[in-house]
């Protein structure tokens, strides 16, 4: 088993169905009100870079809720805001913690702190990856569909963070992905060469009507990620013709679902009709964070 979980695509297709068994298990004890103190007197540090609602709300409860205690480290508050080399703080923190969730922007610093410490790293998004999400976005559609690995996905809008890990998991899972981005906006070039060179079945397509015809699940995020805010103008009109509407639905299959990571801008990249209809597995998606990723935590740190 690894020590971290950084990336979706550094992990087997065994070890990523046991957490999932472990995340059923412990939402049916949660429901039932069942005690599972996987994580009795352990701590999670949780440095935040970037700012967050669903990641740090679902952590630091999945924590609670473990037994253990989580610690909310923003950036501008340790000394890495003030210039102390990553791996000096990695060891540190290690001496101190159980456990490491970083939130932050390069992919970089979070593979140099996990490699300086000697206790596991999760990765709670950057910006080329988010594993989590995707971890929980399967997770929802096995809940919702039979046979999850048999579906054809959707991903809708940016080949951002969200897309490279749908990219990874295509490759890692064996399920048939279509990615529809505008031209200039595709995903990582890297990630996209090991996904064909893993065998994975990937379609890439600069029309979303293509990717979404007959498709099981469709999948989007927000047109400008944290950090793009200057480029929000240009984005919208590059990405105009990609927003998940009811008549880009109707060309999937009948029975398909929705999903977005949030935080959503209703009618812009998905309408609010579509959040609001029977399609949309969205809230459910959220709340499966808090399951995932306590899965996770106690895969890594039990």
């Amino acid at each position: 088993m690894n020590k971290d979980f950084l990336c979706l695509s550094d992990w087997s297709f065994d070890a990523l169905e046991k957490i999932f068994a472990l995340t059923k298990d412990l939402k049916s004890r949660q429901k039932a009100g069942l005690k599972h103190h996987l994580l009795s007197g352990k701590t999670l540090g949780m440095l935040f870079e970037k700012s967050s609602t669903r990641t740090r709300v679902s952590f630091e409860a999945g924590m609670f809720q473990l037994g253990g205690h989580a610690l909310f480290l923003a950036g501008g508050s340790t000394q890495m805001g003030r210039g102390e080399p990553i791996k000096d703080t990695a060891r540190c923190m290690a001496r101190y913690v159980d456990g490491v969730m970083i939130r932050t922007y390069s992919q970089q610093a979070v593979e140099e702190f996990a490699q300086y410490s000697s206790v596991p790293v999760i990765n709670g998004l950057t910006d080329l990856y988010h594993p989590c999400q995707v971890m929980t976005d399967l997770f929802t559609v096995s809940e919702h569909k039979q046979n999850y690995r048999e579906l054809c996905y959707c991903w809708i809008g940016d080949g951002n963070n969200m897309a490279n890990s749908w990219i990874n998991a295509a490759a890692v899972f064996g399920f048939e992905l279509r990615v529809a981005t505008p031209e200039g906006y595709a995903p990582d070039a890297g990630i996209c060469k090991r996904a064909a060179d893993a065998g994975a079945r990937i379609f890439y397509t600069n029309d979303p009507r293509e990717a979404a015809r007959n498709a099981d699940v469709l999948n989007t995020d927000v047109w400008a990620s944290m950090g793009q805010e200057a480029e929000q103008q240009e984005r919208a009109k590059a990405f105009a013709d990609f927003q998940i509407n009811m008549q880009l639905v109707a060309l999937a299959d009948p029975d398909c679902v929705v999903m977005h990571c949030l935080p959503a801008h209703r009618d812009e990249e998905i309408t609010d009709e579509v959040i609001e209809s029977r399609h949309a597995i969205i809230y459910d998606e959220a709340e499966n964070r808090l399951h995932v990723q306590k899965a996770i935590m106690a895969t890594l740190m039990g």
